[in-house]
């Protein structure tokens, strides 16, 4: 479809936008200018349509009448990777913000729902050359702007502890299908926690991998600096195997260094972790008004299990971690506003792999219609246009300028230990907001749990949530924090806890489903 040139009308409004001080003489002397530089994009649209990719055909489905009890699957497929590999006969489910050639596509969004890609993300790729079967999609929330699991629109998302309360998100629909049991693995996706929350929501284990570890090519975009995709699953020991897999540069992320040393995480976590120093990080307790007593109790519970378990745990202060929250919800809405909808998810001015097709569909919704939008979504759309209006990038700009800063006081707390540790979030799973609650409500339950988990996100360091005991017959989550491209460390205390309290706990008998 070529650009069609500007009507003068049309012409007069984008001079006037910008203050270009023409008037009708100056704008007929532009017209011919302006419409003669379009014909390189028609050359463009040519050289671009003979390379671009074609999607397979795949089978899929929406999920049936029945196999939906948690409101976790967005659409069904079965597509059979490798004969052979290490997840040969294992199940996957691929958060549907994260592309599957051939099977649609909806991040959550009425404004991307009917979007089809071509061309696999790369770490489905990699699934699929380990010998994974992808099952299907699993919902995720609206643009994966929520802590919770009540703004996607097909729906809230249930959790199989108790199906009254939130799974967490934004990774909602892969947490709750990994806790009933509907699959062996899950991917996910974390800019402020999204991996985590939902795995700490759910009694499962989630890795925020270092920012830049996984490739995030073929994911929906949110904001490049902290964009992350990490593993979901079980047990630690799942999330080891997955990460091995996921790992690595594809040449084609500017998030990702240009070379990143191969591990074996597997081999890792078998070393043990005893003797392993862990900081107590206090700041990541005892938030007012919102933390949990019990959530703090069952975590430092925790904390005395890995003490039996011979490793060292101290409390350590780290004034910081409050202070990068601070950081993390400027670039999160700023950088949310300039990239993810100004931008139309992928913004401009980087090297790596863009999707056309999706910044169309996408960009055209858009442009009928943010009402579409959820209040999460509305919420940021214009605190950080009013911001970016007023000031023109002025605080997004320090906030980045603050992030060395940030990510140099966790380097400290980490050079005097292997770990830290906190609980994940510190509330238990909440009630699903109602569709008619008031936009106060919804947008609280959305973003109130993401205190602990954001402040990693901006400063790029690993983490992994793993179940600590359950309070009130629901899921805790304790999160280890590790050094930048250490994530072996977090993954080998994780596995060390696991074994220590003999395996983590489930839903309740009768919560899960035959695996599809």
């Amino acid at each position: 479809m070529p650009v069609t040139p500007p009507t003068p009308e049309e012409l007069a409004a984008l001079a006037a936008r910008d203050g270009l001080g023409l008037d009708e003489a100056g704008l007929a002397a532009f017209a011919p200018l302006v419409e003669g530089s379009f014909g390189a994009y028609d050359r463009v649209e040519e050289l671009w349509a003979a390379q671009a990719p074609v999607a397979p055909q795949r089978e899929w489905s929406w999920p049936a009448e029945g196999e939906n009890r948690w409101g976790a699957w967005y659409a069904r497929c079965r597509v059979e990777g490798a004969a052979g590999g290490p997840l040969a006969g294992r199940t996957v489910a691929i958060k549907d913000n994260t592309a599957v050639a051939g099977v649609p596509m909806a991040n959550g969004s009425r404004l991307v729902d009917g979007y089809v890609p071509s061309r696999d993300a790369t770490v489905v790729t990699r699934l699929l050359e380990a010998g994974a079967t992808i099952t299907g999609k699993a919902v995720c929330e609206d643009l994966c702007f929520s802590g919770a699991s009540h703004t996607s629109h097909t729906g809230p998302v249930r959790n199989p502890w108790d199906p009254t309360r939130t799974t967490g998100g934004s990774s909602s629909g892969s947490a709750a299908l990994l806790a009933a049991g509907e699959v062996d693995l899950a991917t996910g996706g974390d800019q402020g926690g999204s991996v985590r929350m939902p795995a700490s929501m759910c009694g499962i284990v989630g890795h925020k991998p270092t920012h830049g570890l996984v490739p995030y090519t073929g994911a929906f975009p949110i904001e490049t600096t902290i964009d992350h995709l990490g593993p979901m699953t079980r047990t630690v020991a799942d999330a080891a195997l997955a990460l091995g897999i996921l790992a690595g540069p594809d040449g084609l992320d500017p998030r990702q260094p240009d070379a990143v040393a191969s591990v074996d995480y597997l081999a890792e976590i078998d070393r043990g972790a005893q003797g392993l120093r862990v900081g107590v990080v206090t700041e990541g307790f005892g938030h007012e008004g919102l933390s949990v007593p019990g959530v703090d109790a069952s975590v430092r519970s925790a904390l005395d299990v890995l003490a039996g378990a011979g490793l060292a745990v101290d409390e350590v202060s780290l004034p910081w971690h409050r202070h990068a929250f601070d950081v993390w919800t400027v670039v999160a809405t700023d950088g949310v506003v300039a990239q993810m909808i100004e931008g139309n998810g992928y913004g401009l001015n980087w090297e790596g792999l863009y999707d056309p097709d999706l910044i169309a569909h996408y960009g055209r919704r858009r442009a009928e219609g943010g009402h579409l939008f959820s209040d999460t979504v509305k919420m940021v759309t214009m605190a950080g246009r009013h911001a970016l209006t007023q000031e023109h990038g002025r605080y997004y700009a320090m906030a980045r300028n603050l992030v060395p800063t940030a990510r140099a006081a966790y380097d400290a707390a980490l050079a005097q230990y292997d770990v830290l540790v906190m609980p994940t979030v510190p509330i238990l799973p909440t009630t699903i907001v109602a569709d008619d609650a008031p936009v106060a409500e919804s947008v609280a339950r959305a973003l109130e749990m993401i205190v602990n988990t954001a402040p990693t996100d901006v400063t790029g360091h690993p983490a992994t949530s793993v179940p600590a005991a359950p309070v009130d017959g629901l899921p805790v989550g304790m999160m280890i924090v590790g050094r930048r491209f250490d994530d072996a460390t977090c993954l080998r205390v994780a596995h060390a806890f696991e074994q220590a309290v003999g395996g983590f706990p489930a839903p309740p008998v009768g919560a899960g489903v035959a695996a599809g």
